[in-house]
């Protein structure tokens, strides 16, 4: 049987019960697999490489090394999650690079998106390489590979969570959730106790805010936007919405406009608030915000966050636009 098919005999994973049999399996393979080789994983703090990084660690304690590259265009506080429930809690032999400065000088009067894209990755790439490259005995290369990635790439996956391995690294590949769904993936992830806002956190593009940031991207709008995106964030979480949407965001152009502040007039960038509804991605229909929600994230950004004067609300489903701006 291909190892890359999901077996029509498998059960959908919906209950901790079937989680808890299926991570056990798991353990039990992943053993059988590295014996007593080291295991390295890209950990970026999304769903599906926190989830494998949980289940190995039950599996194989310290033999896994997780490196978590914070490229400076996370979201509010996802760094310091990723530190504090791998690194603390679960005592993950965890690397943690800050290489902020190093992606935001490269990304410097760079406005193509297409251009930001390609350097945000490539970057990641080579600062994840660096760090493989100071590791020693290292066999096996973990994956957050899921069940959609293998068939949307034919059975072929761009390792997109490193993003490309240098030619010398001979890895043998360990992907313990690759013949699951997103839904199963975050009721194991549930089951080995990993903290809801880490398993239902929403999808995030690769280069996170770098796309968000439109335009070239500069540090005092990155750090607005930042700060944009975790009050909506909050405020969607109070009134019920965080449950509903499947992807909510902040945008901020690279324009200004005249505004009043303190009774002086002062230029500042709009926030554009997204909230979208999908089944698939491919389509998109917009989820309706009430005006009372509305009226509260608007007067809350704009009194709270330095350089902010306007919040814009995106009304366009995709068709016609895309989900993401850039």
């Amino acid at each position: 049987m291909n190892g890359n098919v999901r077996p029509d005999t498998m059960e959908r994973i919906t209950t901790k019960e079937l989680a808890d049999k299926f991570i056990a399996e798991q353990i039990a393979d992943v053993r059988a697999q590295v014996g007593d080789k080291k295991v390295l994983l890209a950990l970026s703090g999304g769903v599906d490489s926190s989830v494998v990084a949980a289940l190995l660690i039950k599996a194989i304690g310290k033999q896994l090394v997780c490196v978590h590259v914070n490229h400076g265009l996370m979201r509010k506080g996802e760094s310091e999650q990723v530190i504090e429930v791998f690194g603390k809690e679960l005592d993950a032999n965890l690397i943690y690079i800050d290489a902020t400065d190093r992606f935001l000088d490269l990304l410097k009067d760079v406005a193509e998106p297409e251009k930001k894209r390609k350097i945000i990755g490539g970057e990641f790439i080579k600062v994840f390489d660096e760090e493989a490259a100071k590791l020693e005995g290292i066999d096996f290369l973990a994956q957050g590979t899921i069940y959609p990635d293998i068939l949307e790439s034919d059975g072929v996956k761009a390792h997109h969570n490193v993003g490309g391995l240098p030619e010398d690294m001979e890895m043998e590949l360990v992907e313990p959730v690759k013949l699951l769904y997103k839904d199963e993936v975050r009721v194991v992830g549930s089951a080995l106790g990993l903290p809801d806002e880490m398993v239902y956190r929403q999808p995030f593009p690769g280069p996170g805010l770098g796309v968000r940031c439109l335009g070239a991207i500069t540090r005092d709008r990155l750090h607005a936007l930042r700060e944009a995106d975790a009050i909506l964030r909050e405020e969607f979480d109070k009134c019920g919405l965080a449950g509903k949407v499947w992807q909510y965001f902040i945008a901020v152009p690279d324009f200004k406009s005249v505004g009043v502040r303190n009774d002086k007039r002062y230029e500042g960038w709009p926030a554009i608030i997204r909230a979208v509804n999908t089944t698939d991605a491919m389509t998109a229909t917009i989820e309706e915000i009430p005006y009372d929600v509305l009226h509260k994230i608007t007067a809350r950004i704009t009194a709270e966050v330095e350089g902010i004067n306007r919040v814009l609300l995106d009304l366009t489903p995709k068709p016609v636009g895309t989900i993401e701006w850039e």
